[in-house]
């Protein structure tokens, strides 16, 4: 009764006309956010903040207007990745692995809805993990101490050459790479710049979204200059748009599965929705197995990360609003906006403001409604984009990317460090070297290094300590296994098609 109650006091809010107004103004300007290279759910909620200050929004209303931001790009980020080979988002970037190839296939449309539904799906269950789950899971997250989490990240790394490419070895050198990207910067416990060159514009360590453009979006540039403008890797043949019934059905337990798998991965503070698409693509690889294909460009591979990744997304607002510590670097964005509207996310929030808590996962419900019916009939104005001349198209988007960076940063150093990753990315794939790990390594890296870091500290330098508690030893049994087994196991293991393809 007493969920009913809370229910009635989040619709009571969220179905006012001027709450509505704003998730469907929130979702439709997410979904451009997120399908456009180089911004993604974080950046389009930062620009979009001094919005709520300057029209004088309320706490609840200006928590609806950047959430329905954030699931919005979230939804909006497998746009790009499925037509163009360019994730819009750093999370949509496992969707490049099926979504692209569905699309040379002639099934770019059907990829969409069936991104779109898997989106759905992901984002509403999470949602109601959110409503029903969240004082239980974040005891959850209290058993996840340093040295769990850098077994976990661990793992994501052990388990890179089964995704990536069907040599381990060029995985393993791309996520060192990766990692070496990782460090640079100035040193979080000493203070001293590292791998700098004595470049004050590399400080701050290189921007994730930087490499991300750099590494796919200005690479797809340098190919097409190659082919002398014979690159039909842009110019997929339309076909006819159709709902995929068959495969929504036959998808759906893939969606329930990396739905479950993805809210876990956000509840989980700090990891985020790229290690929820992550590990949601790779159960489902792994449960699939030969006959699955993914990577080949088949229906489960598109909606394993999108559901995985939009279900983490949701997870990540659990400890937002119970711990006050975000799941995300987009929660951690709202987080500043609650802390600036007087507002104190933990334990207490649900209790001294329940409209401002309930009200929005009303209108994420809402929300994400608006978003289906958004995306779905409008999945033939996505596919047109892939009408326009790849002439035109790859140096558009370039400039939009370029532009995007810009209007971010301020650093024309950024821009240029941009050109230097397209150039990388060009010569690693003429050498058959993956990209993702490469993508992976920059996003978690940081992490992993912060997180046994606090291992030596608590430990006072002890190295079993990473391996003190049944989840820490699991996982790393879990790593171990996950890179040595395909070794032994390549024939029976389907290759996958690379990003670059």
């Amino acid at each position: 009764m007493e969920l009913l109650s809370n229910l009635a006091i989040g619709f009571s809010v969220a179905l006012s006309p001027f709450t509505l107004m704003l998730a469907v103004i929130g979702c439709f300007l997410g979904t451009i956010i997120g399908a456009l290279p180089g911004l993604g759910p974080s950046n389009g909620v930062a620009i979009l903040i001094p919005l709520t200050f300057s029209i004088g929004l309320d706490a609840t209303s200006a928590l609806v207007l950047m959430t329905s931001v954030y699931y919005g790009a979230m939804y909006g980020g497998r746009i790009s990745s499925i037509l163009l080979n360019i994730p819009g988002d750093e999370p949509a970037l496992m969707t490049t692995l099926d979504g692209y190839p569905m699309a040379k296939a002639g099934r770019a449309g059907d990829a969409l809805v069936l991104s779109g539904v898997a989106s759905f799906i992901g984002a509403f269950l999470a949602t109601i993990g959110l409503m029903l789950l969240a004082p239980w899971l974040t005891q959850v997250a209290y058993l996840f101490g340093p040295a769990e989490y850098f077994a976990l990240y661990l793992l994501a790394f052990c388990t890179l050459g089964g995704i990536a490419s069907n040599n381990q070895a060029k995985a393993a050198v791309a996520s060192c790479i990766g990692l070496a990207i990782a460090m640079i910067g100035v040193d979080n416990t000493s203070g001293m710049p590292r791998l700098t060159g004595g470049n004050l514009h590399l400080a701050d360590g290189v921007d994730f979204l930087v490499a991300i453009v750099g590494l796919f979006a200005v690479a797809e540039v340098f190919f097409f200059i190659e082919s002398h403008g014979k690159n039909t890797s842009i110019g997929v043949k339309l076909e006819k748009v159709t709902i995929p019934v068959k495969d929504i059905v036959n998808t759906t337990g893939t969606a329930l599965r990396s739905s479950v798998i993805g809210f876990f991965a956000g509840v989980l503070p700090g990891a985020g929705a790229s290690l929820g698409s992550f590990m949601a693509y790779m159960a489902e690889k792994s449960y699939a197995g030969e006959k699955g294909g993914l990577g080949t460009g088949v229906a489960r591979g598109v909606v394993a990360p999108e559901a995985g990744n939009n279900a983490a997304a949701g997870g990540a607002l659990v400890p937002m609003l119970t711990l006050g510590v975000p799941g995300s670097g987009t929660t951690a964005v709202l987080l500043a906006l609650l802390m600036t509207l007087n507002i104190t996310p933990g334990p207490t929030l649900f209790t001294d403001r329940p409209e401002v808590v309930w009200g929005l996962i009303a209108s994420l419900l809402i929300a994400n409604i608006v978003l289906l019916l958004m995306n779905v009939p409008m999945v033939k104005v996505f596919v047109r984009i892939l009408q326009v001349p790849p002439q035109i198209l790859l140096p558009g988007v370039t400039m939009i990317s370029f532009v995007g960076i810009f209007s971010l940063s301020g650093s024309y150093f950024d821009l240029l460090l941009m050109i230097g990753f397209g150039v990388l990315g060009y010569v690693l794939r003429k050498l058959d070297v993956p990209t993702v790990p490469i993508i992976l390594g920059i996003l978690l890296g940081g992490h992993m290094e912060d997180a046994l870091r606090r291992a030596m500290v608590l430990s006072s330098g002890d190295w079993t300590f990473l391996f003190s508690s049944g989840i820490a030893s699991g996982l790393w049994i879990a790593a171990i296994g996950g890179f040595i087994a395909p070794m032994f196991l390549r024939k029976a293991l389907t290759k996958p098609q690379r990003v670059s393809d």
